[in-house]
């Protein structure tokens, strides 16, 4: 996360900065400790770090060779300060934490270091002062203990009798940072009264920013996309909505793991963030999925409208982060792309089936299939809308139809994350509920059982979390409870929609791995065709 709140300190000086202005200038301490630095996560943002030069950046490395198990000698020796040279980062040691000058020496140098990130190696002792539990594994996860905590207000000269005790040298150390702190706010405001008086559209910008506003022209431009049966994937039509967006949205900044021109994630003309070119609004992760999300978790806590893009079947790799940035309730997009086995011949390894449903058990979560362009334009209007939450676009590889609206229900209906697209849900024999591509067999199937005197709604379901949220009176106007037969249909894992079925409906998802195979070969072989569809319709209504 900390190379995150560098890499938006680096853009929001190069877009707010001026001649005589330096509003933005500000270093990023993080704290590490020996897992910090076996997790694998660690080694991909050290690395991006270094080779984006991010000379804002200092990790103070805890080196106290402890962790829960015992000495980290069990199962770590690598040489951690060489390890980071590597990456281009400088690395200066202290080889005592009770050394206070060494340690402020330490740091002078990384705030002065101003072309590459600093690690700082501090060798410390875990528990230092408790006569029997220094530097072992006790220390680590379990508290001291009434005797020992005695012992070592002991060994620092405090009075053992005392709890939660306040020294007055401790109390004037912290007016003082007080004050000191309370004076710089003022010289801050001070400099940015000045700037506002020269540049007053930039700092309403960065006021709004910070606020997590939103620019007022950015939903005007969203583009509606014309009737074709051809249709274009969603992936494509996200590329277009996002550069949309972002011409009127400063601050919108992302990118992609090794997959933007797969995921349609780059903003036109808007350059790549670099060493050389702090301003530039394309992030390039690398092959670096748990990194990135963290990462996207940094630059939203520091005021940066935040995006990441990768196929769904990698989300797995970045699920800690997604989880955090759901749990702080930060507004940070993901676009995952190839969602299903229409994904086609790359095969099961790369073809999701329970990660819908996994992300969806993610709490404050708002997952989004949507199954055509224009209800993904509608989706982004709310999506832009999201103050405490993150939303993961869910998109196609292949092309989806573009669903005719003077015949069927609007796509701005999606808002509300589930919606009746055709027929009536009171007095329909059967409702077929889907999301994303399987929306349209459904229509299809409609078509078919309709020809037959079958009355059959069709619901699509963009974001369950949305439409949850929605009264009760409106989730059953467009799921009747009196309409028992249902067929949820999604080429994923089915775990989930049973409610939404009931007790008298089935659904048609995948209960099994993929394989290696043309989409359209792949919805066959797997029953997600407007046939099966009907035959199972005329399977429920005859029973």
């Amino acid at each position: 996360m900390s190379v995150g709140f560098a890499i938006a300190e680096k853009w929001q000086e190069a877009y707010f900065n001026r001649p005589g202005h330096e509003l933005i200038d500000y270093n990023i301490f993080a704290m590490a400790s020996d897992g910090c630095m076996m997790e694998g996560i660690s080694s991909e943002a050290a690395s991006l770090a270094g080779h984006l030069g991010l000379g804002n950046l200092v990790w103070i490395y805890d080196n106290n060779h402890i962790t829960i198990e015992g000495s980290t000698s069990l199962a770590f020796s690598e040489d951690v300060g060489a390890r980071f040279k590597s990456y281009g980062w400088k690395v200066v040691r202290v080889n005592d934490a009770n050394d206070t000058k060494a340690i402020s020496r330490s740091l002078r140098t990384a705030i002065n270091e101003k072309s590459r990130p600093v690690l700082i190696i501090v060798d410390s002792h875990i528990a230092y002062g408790a006569p029997n539990k220094q530097d072992t594994a006790a220390a680590h996860g379990s508290p001291l203990g009434e005797d020992e905590i005695r012992a070592a207000k002991r060994f620092y000269g405090c009075d053992p009798d005392k709890h939660f005790f306040l020294p007055d040298e401790a109390g004037r150390f912290r007016k003082r940072k007080i004050s000191k702190g309370q004076k710089l706010v003022k010289e801050w405001q001070a400099k940015f009264e000045s700037f506002k008086g020269s540049f007053p559209e930039l700092a309403d910008q960065l006021k709004m920013m910070m606020s997590r506003g939103l620019p007022a022209r950015v939903e005007t431009g969203l583009p509606v996309f014309d009737v074709d049966a051809k249709g274009i994937a969603t992936r494509a039509a996200n590329g277009r909505i996002l550069n949309a967006i972002a011409s009127s949205y400063p601050w919108l900044l992302g990118g992609s793991a090794d997959l933007a021109p797969s995921n349609n994630t780059s903003i036109e003309n808007a350059g790549d963030f670099s060493r050389e070119n702090y301003l530039g609004r394309n992030l390039h992760f690398g092959v670096r999925e748990h990194s990135m999300g963290a990462i996207l978790n940094g630059l939203s806590l520091s005021g940066i409208r935040p995006y990441g893009g990768t196929f769904l079947i990698f989300s797995d790799y970045m699920r800690p982060s997604i989880r955090l940035a759901a749990m702080m309730r930060l507004p940070v997009i993901y676009v995952f792309t190839h969602d299903s086995i229409g994904l086609g011949e790359d095969g099961p390894t790369h073809q999701p089936i329970e990660h819908l449903a996994s992300l969806r058990a993610i709490p404050n979560l708002a997952v989004i299939r949507p199954c055509d362009a224009n209800e993904l334009s509608s989706m982004w209007k709310h999506i832009l809308k999201l103050n405490d939450r993150p939303a993961a676009l869910i998109l196609t590889r292949q092309s989806l139809p573009i669903i005719d609206r003077n015949k069927y229900a609007p796509a701005e209906n999606a808002a509300k994350g589930g919606y009746l697209l055709a027929g009536s849900g009171d007095d329909a024999d059967i409702l077929l509920i889907a999301t994303g591509s399987e929306v349209h067999l459904a229509l299809g199937a409609r078509e078919k059982l309709s020809e037959s005197g079958v009355k059959c709604g069709v619901v699509s379901l963009p974001c369950l979390e949305l439409f949850e949220e929605q009264t009760q009176e409106y989730r059953d106007k467009v799921i009747s409870p009196s309409v028992t037969r249902r067929i949820v249909i999604e080429a994923a894992s089915g775990f989930g929609w049973g409610n939404y079925a009931g007790r008298s409906g089935i659904t048609i998802s995948m209960n099994r791995y993929g394989e290696s195979a043309p989409a359209g070969e792949l919805f066959r072989e797997f029953g997600f065709t407007a046939e099966n569809i009907v035959d199972e319709a005329n399977r429920l209504l005859g029973s």
